[in-house]
């Protein structure tokens, strides 16, 4: 069956995420009254202690393992040994998969903010300095039960002191780090980053929570992480659009417009906002307001492939089977190893009847992957494809 793609983006974090501020001091004039709602009931959700807490049996093994003796940044290098020995060397972004830290450890199929947080919690309880860090990375989607993530990426700076005190003198050294990241496309290419902090990534672990509840229909979840979010960090912008979406998904048309609007406020280039704006102003038939952002983000993302493979996705979910090859074979064109292109490419042969070409994409999709989760996935369909063939 063809997924079917909701119009409206959504702002997940980690992988990836949106609506990040560098500079994280709030904004003024920060309207709460937009989570006055009675429409939903609060429900009990995890405190961040909850998040960041690590159990008993965790702290024993961690502590077995590490020499205590060693430099910080072999501590560092070893806390990473310590956590591909406790999984199978698979750390694998799930963007559903919201775990706190002591769950991340025993699941290491996570979303990276998940095994960054427990990266963090685990450096902490060893005495180290660690900072979270944004990665200024280009948008890039993911597709979830019909919607699209709109997503980000954040990762773990481990830092050695450039200071050490011998016989009453003090020396002072160059400082060395070890980065923790667990997307290999981020390891590779040297992104910008800036600081964020513990209060951020908290905002971004109860939005991406609410959103993944949102999918889910579970409303009152939803709202209660989006409040918490920005209860915590009223600076994250993505966590007031993603209520708006709430909001709007609930037919709270003018309650939803005005909390994009304030996302907006927040972060001016939090597009993900934008484009929802947009489709509201579609459902009320301010067609000209809406068409204006439309051409505006067209202009913005014409040169991204993520954004081409949404548009090839969309189309594909219409049964525009000719636009849809047209999209994903811009994204190739922009960049030859993404292998959502060619699973895409896949999808549409497929479609159309033609084995032998959706066979092929699916091999190259198959190759340019980088997770296992994909590799298995594709390696199931193409295990497929033999069993039709051969009947």
């Amino acid at each position: 069956m063809k997924a079917i793609v909701l119009n409206h983006f959504i702002a997940i974090a980690c992988l990836f995420f949106l609506g990040c501020q560098s500079v994280q001091t709030p904004p003024p004039a920060i309207d709460y009254q937009l989570l006055n709602s009675n429409q939903f009931e609060l429900k009990p959700i995890e405190s961040q202690e909850n998040i960041f807490a690590l159990d008993d049996d965790i702290k024993v093994k961690l502590d077995q393992y590490i020499k205590g003796n060693s430099s910080t940044i072999r501590q560092a290098k070893q806390l990473l040994k310590f956590l591909m020995h406790n999984g199978d060397n698979s750390l694998a972004y799930q963007s559903g998969a919201n775990l706190v830290a002591s769950e991340a450890f025993y699941s290491l199929n996570a979303n990276c903010l998940s095994l960054s947080i427990l990266s963090f919690s685990l450096a902490e309880h060893l005495g180290l300095d660690a900072q979270f860090q944004r990665v200024h990375i280009p948008e890039y989607w993911d597709q979830s039960q019909g919607y699209s993530l709109l997503t980000g990426h954040v990762n773990l700076i481990i830092k050695q002191s450039n200071r050490r005190e011998e016989n009453n003198q003090i020396y002072f050294f160059s400082p060395t780090s070890v980065t923790v990241d667990f997307d290999p496309n981020s390891r590779e290419q040297k992104f910008k980053t800036s600081k964020i902090s513990k209060e951020r990534i908290t905002a971004m672990f109860y939005n991406n929570k609410g959103a993944m509840h949102m999918i889910k229909a579970q409303y009152d979840l939803a709202y209660s992480y989006f409040k918490a979010a920005i209860e915590i960090d009223p600076a994250y912008s993505g966590s007031w659009g993603n209520l708006g979406i709430l909001y709007r998904i609930n037919n709270m048309y003018e309650l939803a417009e005005r909390t994009y609007k304030h996302a907006l406020f927040v972060d001016p280039n939090n597009n993900t906002a934008l484009g929802n704006t947009a489709i509201l102003y579609r459902l009320t038939e301010r067609e000209n307001q809406a068409e204006q952002i439309e051409i505006q983000l067209e202009i913005k993302r014409k040169n991204n492939p993520y954004y081409l493979i949404v548009k090839g996705n969309e189309a594909l979910a219409k049964d525009e089977l000719n636009q849809a090859i047209h999209f994903f074979n811009e994204a190739r064109k922009l960049d030859k190893n993404i292998h959502d292109s060619y699973f895409g490419l896949a999808k549409v042969y497929y479609y159309l009847g033609n084995m032998d070409r959706a066979e092929r994409y699916l091999k190259l999709a198959l190759k340019n992957a980088e997770f296992l989760h994909d590799k298995k996935r594709y390696k199931g369909k193409l295990a497929a494809f033999k069993y039709l063939a051969s009947r």
